[in-house]
């Protein structure tokens, strides 16, 4: 453990994330109190503030691999800032003010770390092999919307960049988010799988609370989540949606299992924790090669999306069945994908006898979880507390997340 920074501790934090989705900033303003198993979080104010249109569409073809100028990064980096140091003065309209922001940014890039028997090399070895001149095992990942400039537009003290440290000593950076769901979460007799379904899939999985259940727990991410609906919608509507509401269109598909199976033995699937994915892999070339294998059945654009939505209830599955000790008692889900009600009613056929519920059924905002948890390690930060779990992001020790700008004002 690290030993506790003289700081003045905050109660007043804001979380802003933009995950892979794209969607828009979810800002929430909360007020936390303790340190860790006495942690205690109130939503005071939560609000998604949508990305303009052509922000946007600037964003996701970065994301998609689109060769781009210096100056056209440096200006979507400025923007996305300015946006973010925006939604965090609106969501304090009204409210007392925050002393401290924790802020994601938008991830445009993310690569996992090499194979297995390269990661677990120690950090002597890296710079051994840095100094010979090959590639190393070390991942590597970019969020856009600098902190210092948030500190600087928004008068509070910002924390951002999270994943780099964790990244830096060989994890993957990725998830972030189970420490803090462990102290949020966790449960004296009954083990939990949180799992967020945001563009990307990434589960928590956190056993019974008793001696080392910290130890025990996992993390990683489990696959699509909402990135191929999306994408699918927005081709099959030919621009005219973005997204399925609450799963209608899907929901009035017919899966078709056999291209399901088939899209399972895709090597990621198979790949064991810890492992962290993107947009990278599950992007537009990928929902591409879907389409086309799709071709073979003759599926409808409600089949289609009803394959596509059986294809992230099915991976969630494989996951849990393939990777965890055991099945857990209780399954909470957050992020966008939380409210499509009928790929929640998927997850439930596909586990009967897991009752599958959402984070807002025990106390915790299913919209705004991932941005309360970036507030949360924020204010671990300023406290001097490791915000990642080296059981979920492979990481071999714990360390410290995220870069402090403080403000000048």
């Amino acid at each position: 453990m690290y030993p506790t920074e003289k700081v003045t501790v905050p109660t007043r934090v804001i979380g802003l994330i933009s995950g892979t989705s794209v969607d828009g900033i979810d800002a929430a303003l909360v007020e936390i109190s303790g340190q860790e198993l006495d942690l205690k979080v109130e939503l005071v104010a939560g609000a998604t503030y949508p990305y303009p249109a052509e922000l946007r569409e600037k964003i996701l073809r970065v994301c998609a691999g689109e060769a781009i100028s210096m100056t056209e990064l440096a200006e979507i980096d400025d923007a996305i800032a300015f946006f973010f140091a925006e939604a965090a003065q609106n969501i304090q309209i009204g409210h007392q003010p925050a002393t401290l922001i924790g802020s994601h940014g938008q991830t445009v890039y993310h690569r996992p770390p090499k194979g297995a028997e390269e990661k677990e090399k120690n950090f002597n070895s890296l710079l051994r092999t840095q100094n010979s001149g090959l590639r190393t095992p070390l991942g590597y990942t970019l969020q856009l919307g600098r902190g210092a400039l948030i500190a600087h537009l928004t008068g509070i003290t910002t924390v951002s960049n999270f994943r780099v440290a964790d990244i830096a000593i060989g994890g993957h950076g990725a998830p972030l988010v189970p420490r803090v769901d462990a102290y949020l979460l966790s449960h004296p007799q009954e083990a939990r799988c949180i799992q967020n379904i945001g563009g990307i899939g990434n589960v928590a999985y956190i056993p019974l609370r008793r001696d080392n259940w910290l130890e025990k727990m996992r993390g990683w991410d489990t696959g699509p989540g909402n990135s191929l609906l999306d994408l699918a919608v927005q081709h099959l509507s030919n621009g005219a949606q973005t997204y399925d509401e609450n799963g209608q269109w899907a929901a009035t598909g017919t899966p078709c299992h056999p291209l399901v199976e088939q899209w399972l033995t895709q090597d990621y699937f198979q790949l064991p924790p810890p492992k962290s994915t993107g947009r990278e892999l599950f992007g537009v070339t990928y929902l591409q090669e879907c389409l086309q294998a799709a071709e073979a059945y003759q599926l409808s654009p409600a089949d289609i999306l009803a394959t596509l939505t059986e294809l992230t209830a099915a991976s969630i599955v494989h996951s849990y069945r393939t990777f965890l000790p055991q099945l857990p008692d209780r399954i909470l889900l957050c992020g966008g994908g939380s409210r499509n009600l009928y790929l929640k009613q998927r997850l439930q056929s596909l586990l009967p006898s897991v009752p599958v519920l959402t984070t807002d059924e025990v106390g915790l905002s299913a919209d705004f979880k991932e941005a309360i948890a970036f507030a949360v390690l924020a204010y671990w930060r300023q406290l001097g507390i490791p915000g990642n779990l080296p059981s979920a992001t492979g990481a071999p020790q714990e360390v410290l997340l995220g870069e402090i700008h403080p403000s000048q004002y």
